[in-house]
């Protein structure tokens, strides 16, 4: 019996279709986080405060369809945005792809279970203060989002 090998793995992300694209968000959340960029260093920093759409339990967008309409400058990602944006955090599929890295063990495609990316301790579950409550950014900053994880188990 021969079996093919996964399309994230035969596909550049150009490649990819709209299915295959989509599911290459492991749903960690992380992207969904605001992040601050000074203005004279351009020096990046992540805060703990998701958008008002993020589900701080689930790690989704609480309205996918429409959160452009809701939220303007939520970013689309797309091929070109991955390879041209420097805040994804060094977990996400699409950058890690996009660097030539595999998928991890707990990315939902690979273990087969949405849950691993929140049992890993990679997703946002629980950790972040929703932007209607946060208050000034600045009294958020957090280094986590921008780390790689390192998982709690496999």
């Amino acid at each position: 019996m021969v079996t093919s090998a996964p399309f994230w793995k035969t596909k550049g992300l150009d490649e990819m279709s709209s299915a295959e694209w989509e599911s290459l968000c492991d749903g960690c959340g992380r992207c969904c986080l605001h992040k601050l960029r000074d203005g004279d260093s351009e020096a990046l920093s992540f805060t703990n405060v998701a958008c008002h759409l993020l589900d701080p339990h689930s790690c989704r967008c609480g309205d996918y369809a429409h959160r452009k309409r809701r939220v303007p400058d939520c970013v689309s990602l797309t091929p070109e945005e991955v390879r041209r944006i420097d805040w994804l955090p060094p977990s996400c599929a699409y950058r890690r792809l996009a660097e030539g890295k595999d998928l991890a063990w707990w990315h939902p495609l690979v273990s087969g279970d949405p849950e691993t990316v929140h049992l890993a301790g990679v997703s946002v579950r629980d950790r972040v203060v929703s932007e209607r409550k946060a208050g000034p950014l600045e009294h958020h900053l957090a280094d986590w989002p921008g780390r790689m994880p390192r998982p709690r188990r496999r």
